[in-house]
């Protein structure tokens, strides 16, 4: 009978979970390092059900939680293993020598067990990979040396949760920090990509065309907000340094570096308040800006191809202006430049 109070009830909840997550993250991890070695594809979905049914079924007979076996399944494999009538097979040989040989394995020491593990799992081991993972991304390579030292010296799930834990810090350190880019035009065509990827992408004088390579959310608007007003900043004191056109125009541009793909696919409440804001504070610079000058320049924030559930929630919130929307980042240019005249 289950009793479902006690002391000890909190303690065996949080216990199972954790255990749980720990158990599907190994048995997947382990599925999907033999199913690149064999070119085959492994379902999560599947793996979660196939370990949850397992479970459910032994915990009728007090069995240890059930998942996948890195060191037997590396047992396994080096011994010839194809498909999965090899664990029946397994499964009975074990059944058999539990009952009747265990006595002959009684004086066997424990590191000639270690050693037919270690030598199966030895061959796993992918220096090449590992030396590609710090070429191409160091956080990465930190997951898999926090993987592979976790589970050596502590243990398997231990390990696979300090992978687990990095890897979701890099995650929200992509969200909460996304790339944002100044772009300029590509001369003698209507191309614009980044000024720091292309030298010989030139700025547009009274522009200043900015890409967010992200989409906006609560984790990162306060982010992007600052980031775009130093931008902005920055842009200012420039002109003023070199004596160019006033900054008269500020360009969004919410595509994958000006082709047909969308980099902000999603805005939330947050980032349509962030727009908002953003727009209050390039009003007040212009205000600003006509108490210092007799030929203040109105500053105009526009946005280039949000896709469409973006674009209906700007609308909705009522940020967009007249002319404040194009298709294209030259189709902007184009058309703000035609209704003024940059002035020095």
């Amino acid at each position: 009978m289950l009793y479902f109070n006690g002391q000890y009830l909190a303690l065996a909840i949080k216990t199972g979970i954790v255990t749980g997550i720990l158990s599907l993250t190994e048995g997947i991890a382990v599925g999907r390092t033999f199913a690149s070695l064999k070119n085959y594809q492994v379902d999560g979905n599947k793996e979660m059900m196939a370990i949850g049914l397992m479970n459910m079924a032994s915990s009728c007979t007090s069995c240890y939680v059930t998942t996948g076996s890195f060191s037997r399944s590396a047992v396994n494999y080096n011994a010839g293993a194809q498909t999965a009538v090899s664990n029946i097979v397994l499964a009975g040989t074990v059944l058999v020598t539990l009952l009747f040989l265990m006595p002959l394995f009684y004086y066997t020491p424990n590191v000639i067990l270690a050693a037919i593990i270690i030598t199966a799992v030895i061959g796993l081991i992918d220096y090449k990979a590992a030396y590609k993972l710090w070429k191409v991304d160091k956080l990465d390579f930190l997951a898999c040396i926090c993987s592979f030292f976790g589970v050596l010296f502590i243990s398997v799930p231990l390990g696979l949760g300090i992978a687990v834990g990095v890897s979701v810090f890099k995650i929200l350190l992509h969200v909460t920090r996304p790339n944002t880019l100044v772009l300029g035009n590509i001369p003698a065509t209507q191309i614009y990509q980044s000024l720091n990827r292309y030298k010989e992408a030139s700025r547009v004088p009274s522009f200043l065309i900015l890409a967010i390579e992200s989409p906006i959310y609560f984790a990162n608007s306060t982010y992007l907000q600052e980031r775009l007003l130093r931008w902005v900043r920055e842009e200012e004191e420039r002109i003023k340094a070199n004596h160019e056109s006033t900054l008269k125009c500020i360009i969004i541009d919410m595509t994958c570096n000006g082709t047909i793909l969308a980099a902000v696919t999603a805005i939330d409440t947050s980032g349509i308040d962030m727009v908002c804001e953003l727009k209050k504070m390039l009003d007040k610079r212009s205000l600003v800006l006509l108490r210092l000058t007799l030929n203040p320049p109105s500053m105009k924030l526009v946005f280039v191809n949000p896709v469409g559930s973006v674009m209906e929630k700007m609308h909705r919130s009522n940020i967009l202006g007249t002319n404040s929307l194009f298709l294209t980042v030259g189709e902007a240019v184009a058309d703000i430049s035609a209704s003024w005249k940059p002035q020095p």
